[in-house]
């Protein structure tokens, strides 16, 4: 059965303890308006973009190689379920590959029905293709 849910998968010239802490640093290439910790088991932190927030708790970690964000609470003011990521999941799994590092993202229950399917999968293409990879490469993200 074909992924329904979103995933991206990248490279980055770093090791994967580089990949992971960039990961890690959410204000530095996601969200600009940020509160709370994202670097340890049972952290909590919040995304804001005007009056669209996402609070997550990490649910899981294995250093290096693998961190879960879950999704506590959302308000997402563009779609008509405000809380539509409540309860989803973004999975991030990091691996070495040669001299670089594959990073994957998926985004548990964001999946092509959902309402904000396409802006989102738009959103995080953006962020994660764009801006992470810039900030691993060449420490200058791109947060809004």
């Amino acid at each position: 059965m074909q992924q329904q849910d979103y995933h991206c998968s990248i490279t980055a010239p770093i090791s994967a303890e580089e990949a992971f802490e960039s990961i890690a640093n959410v204000p530095a290439w996601w969200a600009k308006h940020f509160e709370g910790s994202s670097t340890a088991l049972h952290d909590v932190f919040t995304v804001r973009f005007g009056t669209t927030n996402v609070t997550f708790e990490i649910t899981e970690l294995i250093p290096g190689k693998r961190v879960v964000w879950y999704v506590t609470d959302c308000y997402l003011d563009f779609i008509e379920d405000k809380h539509e990521w409540t309860g989803t999941s973004v999975v991030w799994e990091v691996s070495a590959d040669g001299d670089s590092t594959r990073i994957d993202m998926t985004h548990l229950g964001l999946v092509p029905q959902a309402e904000c399917y396409g802006q989102c999968q738009a959103g995080w293409d953006d962020h994660i293709k764009n801006s992470l990879v810039k900030y691993m490469t060449e420490h200058a993200g791109m947060p809004v």
